[in-house]
């Protein structure tokens, strides 16, 4: 679907199809579909959500372009205290390559405790349903 609809990737659930497969399946589908190879377009972004360093090290290994972790402080409204340590193992893990988002209840005040502990950068679902993602942008990036 993400091919017939010109989407330039896809975010993969945890232990789901393994990122080099979906890669494979774009490049044959651009094929079947448009009749032409993916020369000369980009290959597609591909992420992984991951919970735990070895989902992260599974999506490394097998060619994804990132990682999101979750979650960091907390799912469903229960507090994940040991989140933000994994996150900072996670990231700084030998060898790392692949950038590593956080999510999880992220907000503006503990958003700047994920960049420090490594993140790439914040995946924040709640913290944009206010509907002011101009303020809540202009104020992450004084962060």
């Amino acid at each position: 679907m993400a091919v017939a609809a010109g989407a330039h990737g896809v975010q993969l659930p945890a232990n789901d199809l393994q990122a080099s497969e979906v890669r494979a399946v774009f490049s044959l589908l651009d094929q079947a579909l448009f009749n032409q190879a993916r020369a000369g377009r980009r290959d597609p972004i591909i992420g992984v959500s991951a919970h735990s360093l070895e989902d992260v090290a599974y999506a490394e290994a097998h060619g994804a372009d990132f990682a999101v972790f979750a979650p960091v402080f907390e799912k469903k409204g229960l507090a994940n205290s040991a989140g933000l340590e994994q996150l900072r193992r996670i990231c700084r893990r030998a060898g790392a390559a692949m950038p590593v988002f956080a999510l999880g209840g992220i907000n503006l005040k503990n958003a700047k405790l994920c960049v420090e502990a490594g993140a790439a950068g914040i995946a924040g679902i709640r913290l944009f349903q206010e509907n002011d993602a101009q303020t809540i942008v202009q104020a992450l990036r004084k962060l």
